[in-house]
């Protein structure tokens, strides 16, 4: 039987996968897990697999920080697997600004998110959408996404 998630997905099948989670700090490592494990199933490179660890953290924490819940309370996360590459989505209701990474500050002990997700990033941009904000991230190799 195969494994599920605390989502109720299957763990390792399928291209892509979804999920909504409550708008709330305690989603962070729940989602985080989530995609671990899905990612970990596949066999994909380790260094893959803790690059979407970090990123999914980052992302999902900057939105429950510094945008809206979509319509329904929640936020998505889609994560997408094309051989050893993953292309991750977190869409949330927007914010009062677009995120882009803070200017470096040496002594600042926050800000520094969008910065690290570029640095693990072959790609990454921002789209955004009625009713919400998407920030994605292709990780392991090129994507066929492109910023604006």
């Amino acid at each position: 039987m195969p494994a599920h998630d605390e989502f109720g997905g299957v763990i390792g099948v399928g291209a892509s996968r979804t999920i909504r989670a409550p708008w709330r700090p305690s989603s962070v490592s729940r989602v985080r897990r989530a995609v671990v494990a899905d990612l970990a199933a596949r066999d994909l490179p380790v260094s893959v697999v803790d690059e979407a660890e970090i990123v999914t953290s980052e992302l999902v924490s900057n939105a429950i920080r510094h945008a809206r819940p979509l319509a329904d309370g929640t936020l998505r996360v889609r994560w997408k697997v094309k051989g050893e590459c993953v292309e991750i989505e977190v869409t949330d209701g927007g914010g009062m600004t677009t995120p882009r990474p803070a200017p470096r500050v040496l002594w600042s002990t926050t800000g520094r998110g969008l910065r690290i997700v570029r640095s693990l990033a072959h790609e990454w941009g921002v789209a955004e959408e009625r009713g919400g904000v998407t920030v994605w991230v292709a990780l392991g190799g090129p994507s066929r996404r492109r910023s604006h």
